[in-house]
């Protein structure tokens, strides 16, 4: 039996911890295995690049000058990576995603494998890259692999260190390490790529210009390893997201492989039986006791909490100082398009950009015995924002959010010009009503920001009482925003999934006064925008008001 073999069935038997997740990615191995069709598992193959490893690679770190021996779920993963292969001996995975807690050897294993793709792999001037945000971090791994290097004396002796790079005389080849700045990344032929800490990355550029890189090579290798974080949005929840949709049959990429540890369920963060789902090296790479200590830690000072949540349990969070943590706010059902869930009436509400920045509308919907609110929602951009950036060649999203591809799904639409005009929100309560028959009984605004000619405009559609001021402030909205919360941490406002209203959620910080009164805040990142939560609480605020007025006429 291989290691992939002893591995992947003891996920499944319960013999070693594993989350659903890993259960999912060891069943699809198992029946690759069993049922090759266009890739066929060859033992041998991996065998090659395994023995490799640890024949001439080094501990960097601790033992120093040891040997480096692969745990059972490593060897199990490179013969996975390695080992599945087509009728010409040419891989079959070109990307892999690990998500593991720290300290189980993510970066000394991967630098263990870009020695062996520059050495062993077979290829003609391989280009081998260190990646991250920030140079600091993409030198870990780099620094690893010159430890290794300096330590092995095969490797030492055929193996050049130079300045900006370790290089192969016999192959042209390199390994170098690279900070996200994507203008010195244009023009690249990666055979292989390790992208450190994808979770702290905040826009897809980086990741995006890899991927482009590799396309002339035979059998490229894109690793992508990360633990969770606190950035929500960005191209860790994408990839992840996307990951999990591979493994629940929702997408298919069989060059796309994953290995995601985390826990099941929050509650499982302290107990040790649950640990090892997380943390695969425990008892071996990463130690148990030191593990122990951080939970300790972590139930003395609550605000230690997130980054053990995070850190350790792969646990999504938002940042510490949000209103909302990301268990709370995420809420995935789906309910546009449910035939039975049609509505009449809908409260509305609207917060509306002075110049460039986001504009966001709500209508929120309820019904006679049922608790939750469902939310449609519409966000606009003016046109010239996205023009500027395209024109001066710029590939990194306004804000470093996606908001071209959120105008591709129906998220966002653009506005003619470098700002939106305000009746953009009558025109889509118009919409709903003509289209959808969908009809906005009342709608909460910001009196800042609307002039009375458009207010007399909105009351000839809708009636002169449908237009309901909101005031911006805290004792206003200090109540509504508690109740909201509420309701968003039981799971009962249903916004269908919509990333935007997400982003917006996750980005919201709360202000409170010495007597207790709250108000959305931004973060102190001026790019995180918070237009939907403030729209949202608009059509909330008139809900409360206006509630019993309303559900009786659905």
């Amino acid at each position: 039996m291989t290691d992939l073999e002893r591995y992947c069935t003891a996920l499944l038997d319960g013999t070693i911890p594993a989350c659903r997740r890993m259960k999912q990615v060891a069943e699809v191995l198992l029946e690759n295995m069993i049922s090759p069709g266009e890739f066929r598992f060859d033992p041998d193959i991996a065998a090659q690049h395994i023995e490799f490893i640890q024949r001439f690679c080094r501990v960097p770190s601790g033992r120093l000058g040891e040997p480096l021996r692969l745990e059972l779920f490593q060897r199990a993963r490179l013969q996975a990576i390695f080992g599945f292969v087509d009728d010409n001996d040419l891989r079959q995975y070109n990307e892999v995603l690990i998500v593991e807690g720290r300290k189980n050897g993510k970066t000394t294993e991967t630098a263990a494998v870009e020695l062996d793709l520059l050495v062993n792999d077979g290829e003609g001037a391989p280009q081998i890259y260190n990646l991250a945000t920030k140079l600091e971090q993409a030198k870990l791994g780099y620094d690893a692999v010159k430890k290794m290097v300096h330590q092995s004396p095969m490797l030492s002796r055929h193996l050049r260190r130079r300045v900006a790079d370790i290089y192969n005389p016999m192959n042209l080849g390199f390994i170098k390490a690279m900070a996200s700045n994507t203008s010195s990344l244009d023009g690249l032929d990666v055979h292989g790529a390790t992208i450190d800490e994808l979770a702290a990355i905040k826009n897809r550029d980086l990741y995006d210009l890899i991927k482009q890189a590799m396309g002339a090579r035979v059998q490229p290798l894109l690793f992508t390893i990360t633990t969770n974080g606190f950035i929500r949005g960005g191209i860790f929840d994408a990839q992840y997201q996307y990951a999990c949709d591979i493994l629940d049959g929702k997408a298919n990429n069989p060059r796309f492989l994953p290995f995601i540890y985390e826990l099941d369920d929050r509650s499982e963060w302290d107990k040790p039986e649950c640990w090892e789902k997380a943390n695969p090296g425990l008892g071996t790479i990463k130690s148990r006791d030191y593990l122990a200590q951080m939970v300790q830690k972590a139930k003395d000072d609550p605000s230690f909490k997130p980054t053990v949540m995070v850190k350790d349990f792969n646990m999504p969070q938002t940042s510490a100082s949000a209103w909302l943590r990301y268990e709370e706010l995420n809420n995935e059902a789906i309910w546009i398009g449910d035939p039975e869930l049609h509505f009449d009436y809908c409260i509305g509400g609207f917060d509306a950009a002075d110049t460039t920045d986001l504009n966001a509308a709500k209508a929120i919907c309820m019904r006679p015995d049922d608790p939750h609110i469902y939310v449609r929602s519409m966000y606009w951009l003016p046109q010239a924002v996205l023009d500027k950036q395209e024109a001066e060649g710029n590939r990194q999203e306004r804000d470093n959010v996606p908001y071209s591809l959120w105008i591709q799904q129906g998220y966002m639409r653009t506005c003619p010009g470098n700002k939106c005009d305000k009746r953009i929100f009558l025109e889509w309560f118009k919409e709903l009503r003509d289209t959808e028959d969908l009809y906005t009984l009342f709608i909460g605004y910001d009196p800042w920001h609307i002039d009375d000619t458009l207010l007399r405009e909105f009351q000839a559609e809708f009636g002169v009482n449908s237009m309901i001021p909101v005031r911006q402030g805290a004792i206003t909205l200090s109540q509504p925003m508690k109740d909201l919360r509420a309701d968003l941490q039981a799971h009962l406002v249903v916004y269908a999934n919509n990333p935007v209203d997400k982003w917006c959620l996750i980005n919201t910080e709360e202000k409170v006064d010495i007597n207790g009164n709250c108000q959305p805040v931004k973060t102190l990142d001026p790019r995180r925008r918070i237009d939907g939560t403030v729209a949202l609480l608009c059509a909330y605020t008139v809900l409360r008001d206006k509630r019993d007025q309303y559900i009786n006429l659905n």
